[in-house]
């Protein structure tokens, strides 16, 4: 189940970089890890850099997948953030948290994709 469920992530998280790419955002990293955490998707767009945590689901049974990002999963985020911006050192730039829900559908193969941008802030 492990498998799967780390290959339906990684399916949503091309699926959100195709996405994001199409609106114009440059993505400067996929699955940033350091020992606070990792983010999924790092981006620049219109003069932020974006933070962007992926949600992949096939349906809303057990609520959004966006409710999933919970505080303490906020909170590893910007942690591991501040590294990411530490380490580039882009201390003066103007940041944001996204989250983006992507719900797959069994039936066709399709899929939806709930952009959230500034979906919290810490």
């Amino acid at each position: 189940m492990k498998a799967f469920n780390k290959d339906i992530g990684t399916l949503g998280e091309d699926i959100s970089e195709n996405y994001l790419k199409s609106l114009g955002y440059r993505i400067l990293e996929k699955n940033f890890r350091c020992k606070c955490g990792e983010i999924d998707l790092i981006a620049t767009n219109k003069g932020y850099i974006c933070f962007i945590e992926v949600k992949t689901r096939y349906g809303t049974k057990f609520g959004a997948p966006a409710e999933s990002v919970i505080l303490s999963k906020q909170h590893k985020i910007h942690k591991t953030a501040q590294v990411y911006i530490l380490l580039k050192n882009i201390i003066d730039s103007n940041f944001r948290f996204d989250v983006i829900e992507i719900l797959l559908n069994h039936d066709n193969n399709g899929f939806l994709v709930n952009h959230i941008q500034d979906a919290f802030q810490l």
